[in-house]
């Protein structure tokens, strides 16, 4: 786009005599065509001197700075900074004094007021036309303006500079606001601190609410030595308080220095307590907020085609890092990974035509390539892209690679193409029309003369993103950084659903990636509802197998949290789905095919800016005085050198095109677990769980066997010891076994140490799927893969033949080829509880179908023997009858009682009469109950 450079130098202002000026310098973005002049790109790697300068915060001589303040609050990722600054003109002299602010570029403005000796200058977001017209009215009576302009890696400046005469006061305060982005397993703030000087009162105070906890938080000691120990850190379970509030001795950069030692980036990571994968759902101010970064899964393969730069503008320092930072890279390769690597100037060459698996011999002849690599000539960017795709393609026609791996190219580039295609529009084209949905391209620009915006577009367009690499000394570190935050995939094509009616205005909600590290963000309005909570569905595929999540959120309890907290942002939730929205509207505008739709997405960002307050590329902040007769402007153009809008997270979704708004009925395993609306429920729970007729183990442990032919049910308990592993199903002909690990009560009881089951493993040989229930999670291994879930979230997970559903803090049901099932009961006690202590029940339909190999403590009576009961009398208790029993020959006194089945009541369980063999079962289970002790979790019973 054509941008004009402004500067505009406001006149005098006249104010009982005294008179001030506003300079402040910037550039539009004009809605003009996208066609430029190629060597017009070039001139992009020009830096200002002014970008090269040193930054102040407060410029200016002869001046008093009273004060410097920042307070930023963060509630739940979304932050609201504010930056206050006192200065008073102490000099003989009229003169120019700045106050700049360098702020993350993701970040929105919201707000900047003034006082300049009584006039007060308030800020109002406004569409930028109108902004404009306003401004134009009082520049022509010679008033000022304003902008905001890129500069340095991460940040951009908020410059305003006021003329005023000796003597005068000044106060400035701006506000901006951004959501916080999770990488590498943490969010983390940064506030931008170089004052320039001395200050009486220097303080920053950085508040943190996070609902669902806080798991850590940290300030990396990136202000230097002298201030190591000065930074307090407060912190409980849901709120942190960081406070750096130095005196003038501490800011001094010596004893008896008058330079402020403080000068750098103030930087805060935390995260967040997750006790689900199934993510957050929170509710407030009408407007939800879905978060969602699982962990504990086995990563997804990787196929990797690195396509690298190596034209004669690499030389140097460039190629160097380049080549340090692909030794590091090719490192984290495994063997489940294939790759190859492009080369391209303005020929293209291939290290291996085909791709070839991460192991260490290819690995190690790769690395020697890279080294050899001498950059020259030019730039033949589209070519080596279509190779890339090429290889893929051929990788994947040819069944060579594994179908639930997740395939990427990286483009590594610092200029504009020179040779072949050199339309940057057409290459765009040519790219999106090869380009697989499966297929994710990731954009890394190198230094300053690169066109950015492109590397940009054409990675959103094609389920990746971009990002710039400042060509320094840490450039090497840059490149991979951004490699680790997508070396890990472990889940594919997400999405989150809610149910329908319940939810308007969803942002993007389809990823097509979710990277170990990162988060997905969903938002949208809350429709009224008779319900008093939002239930989310996420469904994902991972490494060989699917999953199926679901949270819910209350509709009034983050509302009533928030009133109670001091420093909380009460409408974080509010702005945050506006500040999505908007970014992802950015980025759909870069990549509109027609002038309408362009329009139309700039009416649409235009109109929610101003609602919301965000100085965005489309809308300005106009800052008048009460009478509205001063005005100056701050503007937020869209920086040719830097790119502009930065994606929500690096999830790889498709964040350049429209948002899908989709909202769906739960899925049907959902209606059958789940209770919802009357109109909504298909089945009851409970007949979606075991049939009424089950074999169980629950308590301590309590063994009831039904006899559906005789119309009975057996019980007797087993009394081993604590660690051993009780074998309750092997049937080598399905391949199916179930086993259970003993725990101990707290202490004993009587004399008598109680026993539970604490772990259940069910594993199925032919898929060597193993299913391990514990009391804090349940893990899935395959052999290669291993998944972990909580009790924390209802979810539905499925691999090959079996299929696992969770129901949050209640059972798991395992399902084996919808012939075997086994469900597990989870049983909490009071974390205090002296004695007790949480365990495992576990129930077995007597349908299951298996072999006829089956056996152990529960699979043997699938052959259910012959039981005749005679000779019943009363026996030592009144309520108790005896009887004898005939069973396998044996002749067993038997006692008449009841022991519970907690499917329907946790709590208290419902009795189940049965007869109960004494002796730990000895005489009706085959053998002695030591037979069935089995050496770990997923061992087969030794034939008996």
């Amino acid at each position: 786009m054509r941008r004009l450079l402004l500067l505009l130098l406001g006149l005098l202002l006249l104010q009982q005599g005294r008179c001030f000026e506003f300079v402040i310098d910037g550039e539009w973005e004009e809605e003009t065509s996208d066609i430029r002049d190629h060597r017009e790109r070039h001139k992009r790697a020009i830096l200002t001197s002014e970008e090269q300068e040193d930054f102040e915060a407060i410029r200016g001589d002869d001046i008093t700075v009273k004060s410097y303040k920042v307070e930023s609050r963060i509630t739940s990722r979304f932050a609201h900074t504010t930056v206050r600054s006192s200065v008073v003109n102490s000099g003989s002299k009229a003169q120019s004094i700045g106050f700049n602010v360098q702020i993350p570029k993701r970040a929105f403005i919201s707000n900047f007021t003034m006082n300049v000796n009584g006039i007060t200058f308030v800020g109002s977001v406004k569409e930028k036309t109108v902004a404009r017209n306003l401004y134009a009215q009082a520049r022509a009576r010679g008033k000022a303006a304003g902008i905001v302009r890129a500069n340095s890696q991460d940040m951009e400046t908020f410059k305003t500079e006021v003329h005023v005469p000796p003597g005068s006061n000044i106060e400035f305060e701006l506000h901006y606001q951004e959501m916080m982005h999770r990488k590498l397993g943490f969010y983390e703030h940064s506030l931008y601190l170089q004052p320039g000087r001395l200050v009486p009162q220097f303080q920053v105070d950085v508040y943190i609410f996070e609902p669902k906890g806080i798991s850590m938080v940290q300030t990396p000691n990136s202000l230097g030595e002298q201030f190591a120990g000065m930074i307090k850190v407060t912190s409980s379970k849901q709120k942190a308080h960081v406070v750096f509030k130095p005196n003038l001795q501490q800011q001094r950069k010596c004893d008896n220095c008058t330079g402020s030692a403080i000068d750098g980036v103030f930087i805060v990571q935390y995260d967040v307590t997750r006790d689900s994968n199934a993510g957050e759902l929170q509710v407030s101010d009408g407007h939800f907020v879905q978060f969602f970064a699982p962990s504990n899964l086995s990563p997804l393969p990787k196929n990797i085609v690195f396509v690298i730069d190596v034209s004669g503008s690499m030389w140097g320092v460039k190629m160097k890092q380049t080549v340090e930072a692909m030794q590091a890279i090719l490192d984290d390769l495994t063997i489940d990974d294939h790759f190859s690597i492009i080369d391209f100037n303005h020929n293209v060459r291939c290290w291996s035509e085909e791709l070839v698996a991460g192991s260490s011999i290819q690995i190690a002849d790769a690395k020697k390539y890279i080294q050899n690599i001498k950059p020259n000539g030019g730039t033949n960017i589209n070519e080596a892209l279509m190779r890339a795709v090429q290889m893929l393609l051929k990788a994947s026609n040819q069944g060579l690679i594994d179908p639930r791996s997740v395939s990427m190219i990286i483009l590594v580039s610092d200029g504009d193409p020179t040779v072949g295609e050199i339309k940057l529009s057409t290459i765009q084209k040519n790219v999106k029309r090869v380009m697989r949905e499966e297929f994710s391209l990731f954009s890394l620009g190198i230094g300053f003369d690169v066109d950015y915006d492109f590397l940009e577009r054409i990675a959103m367009e094609n389920r990746g993103m971009a990002q710039r690499i400042y060509a320094n000394h840490d450039a090497a570190e840059q490149l991979r950084t951004f490699y680790s935050q997508v070396s890990s995939p472990l889940l594919r094509r997400i999405t989150i659903q809610f149910p329908e009616d319940s939810v308007s205005d969803v942002t993007q909600n389809h990823f097509d990636k979710y990277f170990s590290g990162s988060e997905l963000v969903v938002a949208g309005k809350v429709l009224p509802s008779e319900s008093n909570t939002l239930t989310s569905f996420t469904t994902a595929s991972a490494a060989r197998l699917d999953i199926t999540l679901e949270t819910e959120g209350d509709y009034a309890e983050l509302d009533t949290e928030l009133a109670k907290q001091q420093h909380s942002f009460t409408g974080f939730a509010r702005q945050m789905w506006a500040y999505i929205t908007i970014k992802q509207l950015i980025s759909e505008r870069s990549l509109a095919p027609s002038a309408a739709r362009k329009r139309k997405i700039t009416q649409r960002i235009m109109s929610l800016a101003v609602e919301h307050q965000f100085v965005t590329p489309l809308t300005a902040l106009l800052v008048e005085s009460e009478d509205a007769k001063e005005r100056l402007l701050a503007d937020s153009p869209k920086d040719p050198k830097h790119g502009c809008c930065l994606g929500v997270g690096i999830g790889g979704g498709p964040s350049g095109v429209p948002p899908v708004n989709v909202v769906y009925q739960p899925p049907p395993w959902v209606l059958l677990t789940t209770p919802a609306p009357p109109s909504q429920v298909a089945k009851g729970p409970e007949e979606w769980t075991l049939p009424q007729q089950v074999n169980l183990v629950d308590n301590d442990p309590h063994f009831i066997v039904h006899l559906p032919r005789s119309n009975m049910d057996v019980c007797f308990n087993i009394d081993s010891t604590l660690g051993h592993i009780l074998n309750l199903v092997s049937d080598s002909g399905t391949g199916v076994v179930v086993n259970g690990q003993l725990i101990g009560s707290k202490q004993t009881h009587k004399s008598k140490l109680k026993t539970y089951f604490g772990t259940i493993s069910v594993y199925y040989l032919p898929d060597g799927v193993s299913v391990t229930i514990g009391t804090d999670s349940i893990a899935l291994t395959d052999g290669r893969s291993n998944h972990s879930f909580t009790w924390g979230a209802t979810a539905e997970i499925t691999q090959d033949g079996v299929r696992i559903s969770i129901v949050k803090n209640s059972h798991v049901s395992i399902v084996i080829n919808d012939n075997i099932q086994v469900m597990v009961l989870l049983h909490r006690v009071w974390k205090k509880h002296p004695v007790n202590v949480d365990f495992l029940g576990i129930y077995i339909p007597n349908d299951n179908q298996y072999s006829p190999l089956v056996h152990g403590l529960i699979g043997q009576f699938s052959r259910e023997p012959d039981v005749r009961v005679y000779d019943m009398h009363e026996g030592v208790d009144p309520l108790k009858k005896e009887a004898t029993m005939d069973v396998k020959g044996n002749k067993l006194l038997v006692t008449r009682g009841w022991q519970k089945d907690y499917r329907r009541d946790k709590r208290r369980g419902s009795n189940v009469y049965c007869w109960f063999i004494h002796n730990s079962g000895k005489g009706f289970i085959d053998g002695h109950y030591t037979d069935y002790i089995v050496p770990n979790l997923n061992s087969f019973l030794q034939t008996l």
